[in-house]
């Protein structure tokens, strides 16, 4: 005998209720005990300690203070969409829109007191809304924020060296402002040209700018120099600075001296100066890896004075590419290969060349500032 009938039974539908209240936002302040016994460090713990860090230099009051703005978000205020962007890049996030992935953090919406981050929309929004004068506003808070870090740190410097460059930011899109100009490893795509300048001391960005894909004038050249300097502490005494071929212009030299700054910048290509290097007086180099060094008082067309020109010669043993050595720090005729440097500094010239070589730390600051940081 078969007995046809269904072997599981019928699930029973769950009673209907209210739904649960939103969970209150965690508050998470600088009086928050925190610790790490594990073995591995947690994604975004790490934030407790920098959110410690800003509370107790003041962050809060001073873009409260400072930054002014008419429109007041309704999902967090002002500061909160600051703060939620600041550390978003600290966690690593370079766009807006990786920050759904932490949306629900506990650890961030505890610091920001939400319950979570509000969409990338949204931020954008907040972001159109701000106007002009708004960067100013934030130039200024780094300022200070880097005066109470130094005076926290306990950071006395009374001498700093400035490494200043333009770098080129390829574009693969249509984004506004990108050209077709200068672009070594990716000739002929549209990018962006930035200026950069970062304190080789303790290895901070000072100063920069977004800018279209043209290269640099001097007017920008020196402008951005004149940034830089006032977005100095005010204990600093003296200026280093070096820079790469893109701010071998009158204009860039004039910032510097009227600032009272020593400066080695790499000297650009020219019919001119290659004749002066040949007619120079070359002398042996066993304190440099170059095969000859030499130095001359040389006057650009349209600088206002002649400035100390020092000069490094290697012979080319052998033939290499076109283009291949063809850069700002490097150019060659058809026996040598120069590297050529003018200076207001009064040292041998195997120390202008070893000052100028510490720049090369830079280039990894450059690299995050680039890419990294978005």
């Amino acid at each position: 005998m078969v007995t046809d009938r269904n072997q599981d039974s019928a699930l029973r539908p769950v009673n209907q209720g209210r739904p649960e209240p939103p969970s209150e936002p965690n508050e998470i302040g600088a009086s928050t005990p925190f610790d790490f016994r594990g073995k591995n460090l947690t994604p975004y713990g790490g934030l407790l300690p920098v959110a410690t860090m800003l509370e107790k230099l003041g962050f809060q009051p001073l873009v409260e203070e400072t930054i002014t703005v008419k429109r007041i978000p309704r999902v967090m205020p002002l500061y909160q969409f600051i703060l939620g962007i600041v550390l978003g890049i600290y966690v690593g996030f370079a766009r807006l829109h990786q920050l759904r992935f932490v949306a629900r953090d506990p650890i961030l919406t505890g610091i920001l007191k939400v319950t979570q981050l509000p969409p990338q929309c949204t931020l954008w929004r907040f972001l159109a809304s701000l106007h002009l004068n708004v960067a100013r506003q934030i130039l200024s808070i780094q300022r200070r924020m880097r005066e109470r870090v130094w005076a926290a740190a306990h950071v006395k410097l009374k001498a700093v060296t400035l490494d200043t460059d333009t770098t080129v930011h390829t574009l693969y899109g249509q984004q506004m402002g990108g050209r077709k100009s200068y672009n070594p490893k990716n000739k002929g795509k549209r990018s962006y040209q930035p200026l950069l300048t970062f304190i080789a001391e303790t290895r901070e960005y000072l100063m920069g700018g977004l800018r279209h894909g043209d290269r640099p004038t001097g007017k920008e050249g020196a402008d951005h120099l004149a940034s830089a300097f006032a977005a100095l502490p005010a204990g600093v005494e003296r200026i280093f600075a070096r820079a790469d071929a893109g701010f071998y212009c009158w204009e860039a030299v004039e910032a510097y001296e009227k600032t009272g700054c020593q400066f080695v910048i790499v000297a650009q290509k020219t019919s001119r100066l290659v004749e002066q290097l040949r007619e120079a007086t070359w002398k042996p180099s066993p304190k440099t890896d170059a095969d000859a060094q030499c130095e001359f008082l040389y006057q650009p067309e349209g600088w206002g004075r002649p400035y100390r020109f020092v000069a490094l010669r290697y012979e080319n043993q052998q033939k290499r590419k076109p283009g291949e050595v063809e850069q700002y720090q490097l150019f060659e005729t058809s026996s040598y290969t120069y590297r050529v440097f003018v200076t207001n500094l009064d040292r041998p010239i195997d120390l202008v060349v070893w000052f100028y070589n510490g720049r090369a730390g830079a280039e990894n600051l450059i690299k995050e500032a680039n890419n990294d940081a978005g």
